[in-house]
Protein backbone atom coordinates (compact mmCIF):
# COMPACT_ATOMS: atom_id res chain seq x y z
CA UNK A 1 0.00 0.00 0.00
CA UNK A 2 1.35 3.40 -0.94
CA UNK A 3 1.50 6.20 1.64
CA UNK A 4 -1.17 8.69 0.50
CA UNK A 5 -1.13 11.04 3.50
CA UNK A 6 1.40 12.30 6.07
CA UNK A 7 -0.01 9.83 8.59
CA UNK A 8 0.30 6.93 6.18
CA UNK A 9 3.83 7.98 5.24
CA UNK A 10 4.84 8.14 8.90
CA UNK A 11 3.35 4.70 9.52
CA UNK A 12 5.23 3.29 6.55
CA UNK A 13 8.44 4.86 7.83
CA UNK A 14 7.89 3.32 11.26
CA UNK A 15 7.43 -0.06 9.62
CA UNK A 16 10.76 0.38 7.86
CA UNK A 17 12.44 1.17 11.19
CA UNK A 18 10.90 -1.98 12.67
CA UNK A 19 11.98 -4.02 9.65
CA UNK A 20 15.52 -2.63 9.94
CA UNK A 21 15.62 -3.49 13.65
CA UNK A 22 14.49 -7.06 12.93
CA UNK A 23 17.05 -7.56 10.16
CA UNK A 24 19.82 -6.12 12.33
CA UNK A 25 18.83 -8.40 15.21
CA UNK A 26 19.23 -11.38 12.89
CA UNK A 27 22.24 -10.53 10.77
CA UNK A 28 24.48 -8.46 13.05
CA UNK A 29 25.03 -11.35 15.51
CA UNK A 30 25.46 -13.84 12.66
CA UNK A 31 28.07 -11.64 11.00
CA UNK A 32 29.87 -11.25 14.33
CA UNK A 33 29.93 -15.00 15.04
CA UNK A 34 30.44 -16.39 11.54
CA UNK A 35 32.14 -13.56 9.66
CA UNK A 36 33.69 -14.39 6.32
CA UNK A 37 35.74 -11.18 6.34
CA UNK A 38 36.51 -9.30 9.58
CA UNK A 39 34.61 -6.03 9.55
CA UNK A 40 33.87 -3.24 11.99
CA UNK A 41 30.27 -2.83 13.07
CA UNK A 42 30.36 0.90 12.22
CA UNK A 43 32.04 0.38 8.87
CA UNK A 44 32.70 2.93 6.15
CA UNK A 45 29.64 3.53 3.98
CA UNK A 46 27.17 2.44 6.67
CA UNK A 47 25.31 5.78 6.66
CA UNK A 48 24.98 5.68 2.87
CA UNK A 49 23.62 2.13 2.91
CA UNK A 50 21.10 3.05 5.60
CA UNK A 51 19.99 6.01 3.48
CA UNK A 52 19.32 3.68 0.53
CA UNK A 53 17.55 1.20 2.81
CA UNK A 54 14.90 3.81 3.57
CA UNK A 55 14.87 5.34 0.09
CA UNK A 56 14.34 1.94 -1.56
CA UNK A 57 11.75 1.05 1.03
CA UNK A 58 9.65 4.01 -0.09
CA UNK A 59 10.35 5.11 -3.67
CA UNK A 60 10.28 1.91 -5.81
CA UNK A 61 6.75 1.08 -4.68
CA UNK A 62 5.61 4.50 -5.87
CA UNK A 63 7.43 4.18 -9.19
CA UNK A 64 6.09 0.67 -9.79
CA UNK A 65 2.44 1.45 -9.01
CA UNK A 66 1.48 2.66 -12.50
CA UNK A 67 3.42 -0.01 -14.48
CA UNK A 68 1.95 -2.75 -12.28
CA UNK A 69 -1.58 -1.44 -12.84
CA UNK A 70 -0.98 -1.36 -16.60
CA UNK A 71 0.44 -4.89 -16.59
CA UNK A 72 -2.52 -6.17 -14.59
CA UNK A 73 -4.94 -4.59 -17.06
CA UNK A 74 -3.10 -5.98 -20.09
CA UNK A 75 -2.98 -9.45 -18.55
CA UNK A 76 -6.70 -9.38 -17.85
CA UNK A 77 -7.52 -8.36 -21.43
CA UNK A 78 -4.95 -10.27 -23.49
CA UNK A 79 -4.45 -13.61 -21.74
CA UNK A 80 -7.04 -16.22 -22.80
CA UNK A 81 -9.74 -16.91 -20.24
CA UNK A 82 -9.16 -20.68 -20.29
CA UNK A 83 -5.49 -20.18 -19.39
CA UNK A 84 -6.22 -17.76 -16.56
CA UNK A 85 -8.93 -20.11 -15.34
CA UNK A 86 -6.56 -23.07 -15.33
CA UNK A 87 -3.94 -21.11 -13.41
CA UNK A 88 -6.49 -19.89 -10.88
CA UNK A 89 -7.44 -23.50 -10.10
CA UNK A 90 -3.88 -24.41 -9.13
CA UNK A 91 -3.06 -24.51 -5.41
CA UNK A 92 -1.71 -21.21 -4.17
CA UNK A 93 1.69 -22.71 -3.37
CA UNK A 94 1.97 -24.00 -6.96
CA UNK A 95 1.11 -20.58 -8.42
CA UNK A 96 3.63 -18.94 -6.13
CA UNK A 97 6.39 -21.42 -7.01
CA UNK A 98 5.73 -20.99 -10.74
CA UNK A 99 5.73 -17.23 -10.32
CA UNK A 100 9.05 -17.32 -8.47
CA UNK A 101 10.64 -19.29 -11.31
CA UNK A 102 9.18 -17.06 -14.02
CA UNK A 103 10.12 -13.88 -12.13
CA UNK A 104 13.62 -15.22 -11.60
CA UNK A 105 14.15 -15.68 -15.33
CA UNK A 106 12.84 -12.18 -16.09
CA UNK A 107 14.90 -10.57 -13.33
CA UNK A 108 17.97 -12.57 -14.39
CA UNK A 109 17.91 -10.90 -17.81
CA UNK A 110 17.13 -7.50 -16.32
CA UNK A 111 20.12 -7.89 -14.02
CA UNK A 112 22.35 -9.14 -16.82
CA UNK A 113 21.36 -6.23 -19.08
CA UNK A 114 22.22 -3.90 -16.20
CA UNK A 115 25.81 -5.09 -16.54
CA UNK A 116 26.08 -4.82 -20.31
CA UNK A 117 23.96 -1.81 -21.32
CA UNK A 118 25.91 1.41 -20.54
CA UNK A 119 22.88 3.44 -19.46
CA UNK A 120 21.67 0.71 -17.11
CA UNK A 121 25.17 0.14 -15.73
CA UNK A 122 25.35 3.81 -14.70
CA UNK A 123 22.57 3.07 -12.20
CA UNK A 124 23.56 -0.49 -11.32
CA UNK A 125 27.19 0.40 -10.66
CA UNK A 126 26.15 1.91 -7.32
CA UNK A 127 25.27 -1.55 -6.03
CA UNK A 128 28.77 -2.82 -6.88
CA UNK A 129 30.67 0.20 -5.56
CA UNK A 130 31.07 -1.15 -2.02
CA UNK A 131 34.40 -2.79 -1.36
CA UNK A 132 32.73 -4.96 1.25
CA UNK A 133 29.61 -7.13 1.11
CA UNK A 134 27.27 -7.64 4.04
CA UNK A 135 23.53 -7.89 4.64
CA UNK A 136 22.94 -4.15 4.29
CA UNK A 137 24.67 -4.09 0.89
CA UNK A 138 21.40 -5.47 -0.42
CA UNK A 139 19.86 -2.01 0.01
CA UNK A 140 22.74 -0.07 -1.53
CA UNK A 141 21.19 0.37 -4.97
CA UNK A 142 19.83 3.20 -7.08
CA UNK A 143 16.00 3.25 -7.08
CA UNK A 144 15.97 3.25 -10.90
CA UNK A 145 18.04 0.08 -10.87
CA UNK A 146 15.75 -1.54 -8.29
CA UNK A 147 12.65 -0.64 -10.29
CA UNK A 148 14.08 -1.84 -13.61
CA UNK A 149 15.17 -5.29 -12.40
CA UNK A 150 12.01 -5.80 -10.36
CA UNK A 151 9.87 -4.72 -13.30
CA UNK A 152 11.61 -7.25 -15.56
CA UNK A 153 10.73 -10.01 -13.12
CA UNK A 154 7.15 -8.95 -12.45
CA UNK A 155 6.47 -8.29 -16.14
CA UNK A 156 7.26 -11.94 -16.83
CA UNK A 157 4.86 -13.00 -14.07
CA UNK A 158 2.02 -10.98 -15.57
CA UNK A 159 2.89 -12.01 -19.13
CA UNK A 160 2.23 -15.69 -18.38
CA UNK A 161 -0.96 -14.95 -16.41
CA UNK A 162 0.37 -15.58 -12.91
CA UNK A 163 -0.43 -12.07 -11.74
CA UNK A 164 -4.12 -12.88 -11.46
CA UNK A 165 -5.10 -15.12 -8.57
CA UNK A 166 -8.72 -15.33 -9.69
CA UNK A 167 -11.83 -13.21 -10.08
CA UNK A 168 -12.37 -11.07 -7.04
CA UNK A 169 -9.37 -12.50 -5.20
CA UNK A 170 -6.52 -10.33 -3.96
CA UNK A 171 -3.50 -10.20 -6.22
CA UNK A 172 -1.07 -11.70 -3.73
CA UNK A 173 1.31 -13.63 -5.97
CA UNK A 174 3.28 -10.67 -7.45
CA UNK A 175 3.47 -9.01 -4.03
CA UNK A 176 4.84 -12.14 -2.39
CA UNK A 177 7.33 -12.63 -5.22
CA UNK A 178 8.68 -9.13 -4.58
CA UNK A 179 8.75 -9.57 -0.79
CA UNK A 180 10.43 -12.99 -0.88
CA UNK A 181 13.04 -11.73 -3.33
CA UNK A 182 13.81 -8.74 -1.13
CA UNK A 183 14.06 -10.79 2.07
CA UNK A 184 16.32 -13.38 0.45
CA UNK A 185 18.51 -10.60 -0.90
CA UNK A 186 19.60 -9.66 2.62
CA UNK A 187 20.68 -13.25 3.28
CA UNK A 188 22.72 -13.76 0.11
CA UNK A 189 24.66 -10.54 0.73
CA UNK A 190 25.44 -11.46 4.35
CA UNK A 191 29.08 -11.54 5.43
CA UNK A 192 28.92 -15.12 6.70
CA UNK A 193 31.15 -18.03 5.77
CA UNK A 194 28.51 -20.77 5.75
CA UNK A 195 28.50 -23.32 2.92
CA UNK A 196 25.52 -25.55 2.16
CA UNK A 197 26.90 -28.31 -0.05
CA UNK A 198 24.68 -29.50 -2.94
CA UNK A 199 21.88 -27.17 -1.79
CA UNK A 200 23.94 -24.25 -3.14
CA UNK A 201 23.10 -25.37 -6.68
CA UNK A 202 19.36 -25.25 -5.99
CA UNK A 203 18.92 -22.08 -3.92
CA UNK A 204 21.16 -19.01 -3.86
CA UNK A 205 23.45 -18.54 -0.86
CA UNK A 206 26.11 -16.02 0.23
CA UNK A 207 28.80 -18.18 -1.40
CA UNK A 208 26.92 -17.96 -4.70
CA UNK A 209 26.15 -14.24 -4.64
CA UNK A 210 29.45 -13.00 -3.26
CA UNK A 211 31.06 -14.09 -6.54
CA UNK A 212 28.72 -11.69 -8.30
CA UNK A 213 30.39 -8.82 -6.40
CA UNK A 214 33.98 -9.86 -7.09
CA UNK A 215 36.24 -7.09 -8.30
CA UNK A 216 38.74 -8.98 -10.42
CA UNK A 217 38.24 -12.62 -11.28
CA UNK A 218 35.06 -14.15 -12.73
CA UNK A 219 33.12 -10.88 -12.98
CA UNK A 220 29.64 -10.88 -14.53
CA UNK A 221 28.57 -14.21 -13.09
CA UNK A 222 25.73 -15.38 -10.87
CA UNK A 223 22.98 -12.95 -11.87
CA UNK A 224 20.12 -14.96 -10.35
CA UNK A 225 18.69 -13.90 -7.00
CA UNK A 226 17.02 -17.15 -5.90
CA UNK A 227 17.88 -20.06 -8.18
CA UNK A 228 21.52 -20.66 -9.24
CA UNK A 229 20.41 -23.20 -11.84
CA UNK A 230 19.08 -20.30 -13.92
CA UNK A 231 22.69 -19.12 -14.27
CA UNK A 232 23.69 -22.66 -15.18
CA UNK A 233 21.08 -22.75 -17.96
CA UNK A 234 22.33 -19.45 -19.43
CA UNK A 235 26.03 -20.21 -18.97
CA UNK A 236 26.92 -17.69 -16.24
CA UNK A 237 27.29 -19.88 -13.15
CA UNK A 238 30.49 -19.70 -11.11
CA UNK A 239 30.42 -21.54 -7.80
CA UNK A 240 33.78 -23.12 -6.91
CA UNK A 241 33.95 -25.38 -3.89
CA UNK A 242 35.69 -23.86 -0.88
CA UNK A 243 36.61 -20.55 -2.56
CA UNK A 244 35.45 -16.97 -1.99
CA UNK A 245 36.24 -13.69 -3.76
CA UNK A 246 39.34 -11.92 -2.50
CA UNK A 247 38.15 -8.38 -3.29
CA UNK A 248 34.83 -6.69 -3.97
CA UNK A 249 33.84 -3.58 -5.89
CA UNK A 250 34.38 -2.22 -9.41
CA UNK A 251 37.61 -1.31 -11.16
CA UNK A 252 36.38 1.57 -13.35
CA UNK A 253 33.36 3.44 -14.62
CA UNK A 254 32.96 1.42 -17.82
CA UNK A 255 30.03 -1.00 -18.11
CA UNK A 256 30.80 -4.66 -17.76
CA UNK A 257 30.73 -6.54 -21.03
CA UNK A 258 29.06 -9.72 -19.86
CA UNK A 259 30.41 -13.27 -20.21
CA UNK A 260 28.61 -13.91 -23.47
CA UNK A 261 30.61 -11.13 -25.15
CA UNK A 262 34.02 -12.32 -24.08
CA UNK A 263 36.29 -14.48 -26.21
Amino acid sequence: MLPTSPEAFLLHLLRLFAWLALLAAIFVPLERLFALHPQRLLRRGLARDLFYFFLNGLLPAVLLAVPMAILAGLAASLIPEFWRGWLSELPFWARLLLALVVAEIGAYWGHRWSHSVPLLWRFHRLHHANEHVDWLTNSAAHPVDVVFVRLCGLSAVYAVGLGQAGAGAPDLVPALVAVLGTVWGFFIHANIRWRFGPLEHLVSTPAFHHWHHTRHEHVDRNFAALFPWVDRIFGTLHLPRGEWPKQYGVMDEAPRQGPAQRP
